[in-house]
């Protein structure tokens, strides 16, 4: 059944802070806004839409099952692949964004930083090591 997938057309992220999460990914992030309105802000990211959801407007898309509440843990994380981890951090702080944690060497072969959005939405840059070869 491989194959029947062919990538991520848009992801949803549901806010209780709309203004500030528009702010931080069009701000610290740099996103092209493609679409907003009242509930909701869409921003390109690559081949894929980066959509923001008021939580008051989430419930019918994930009915019968509750939004998540912040503050309770990470629940995702998504990596954002890129060609220098330190660089990338770099240009993120710069930009007013706040690392939790990194840069970092991992064991699978990534450098990798970890931040978070202004809801805790949990997001990585990660970049490869260089080979040991090289």
């Amino acid at each position: 059944m491989s194959g029947w997938l062919t990538g991520l057309g848009a992801v949803t992220l549901f806010t209780e802070a709309l203004p500030e999460t528009r702010a931080f990914y069009a701000d610290v992030l740099g996103l092209e806004l493609v679409f907003s309105d009242a509930d909701s802000a869409a921003y390109r990211l690559g081949g894929t839409v980066l959509n923001l959801l008021r939580v008051d407007a989430a419930d019918e898309l994930v009915t019968p099952l509750p939004v998540g509440r912040p503050g309770q843990g990470a629940r995702a994380m998504f990596t954002l692949p890129v060609e220098d981890t330190d660089a990338a951090c770099a240009e993120l702080t710069r930009r007013g964004g706040t690392l939790l944690n990194g840069p970092v060497d991992r064991p699978w072969g990534q450098r990798t930083a970890a931040f978070t959005d202004p809801t805790g939405t949990v997001w990585e840059i990660a970049a490869p090591l260089p080979s040991a070869s090289s």
